[in-house]
């Protein structure tokens, strides 16, 4: 491969990943719906948000207490993961309004919460051997 372009696997990875437009197939639908799905986009992306600036306010506002490193990355990495899932949810959701299809199930609740746990459980953790 010559330096500066991108493979044919490295594209289809991607687009794998980040479905296409979806306002490029079926119908247009009930703009109630549409405006509904970009909402539930735009507080999980607020989410994502959060999650971010408490992974560096971990890191850069408590510096002096032990594993707050570890903390600020497990925030930041749910963050990422937040908001790419959160536009693929988005985009799914809005191909099945327009082609008239049931919306596709989502893991992303079901992962907050996971990732909320295990961020708690790490904190609690954190502070127990803090105060040791």
């Amino acid at each position: 491969m010559i330096r500066g372009t991108v493979s044919t696997a490295t594209v289809g990875a991607v687009s794998r990943l980040l479905p296409p437009d979806p306002r490029r197939v079926g119908q247009e639908p009930d703009y109630r719906f549409t405006l509904a799905n970009e909402r539930t986009f735009l507080a999980w992306v607020r989410t994502s948000l959060a999650l971010a600036a408490g992974g560096l306010g971990a890191v850069s506002l408590i510096p002096d207490f032990f594993g707050s490193h570890v903390l600020g990355i497990l925030l930041l990495a749910l963050s990422i993961a937040t908001a790419a899932t959160a536009y693929r949810r988005w985009a799914l959701n809005e191909a099945a309004m327009r082609l008239g299809e049931p919306l596709p199930p989502s893991r992303l609740p079901q992962f907050m919460a996971a990732g909320t746990a295990v961020v708690g459980v790490v904190a609690a953790v954190l502070f127990v051997v803090e105060t040791i």
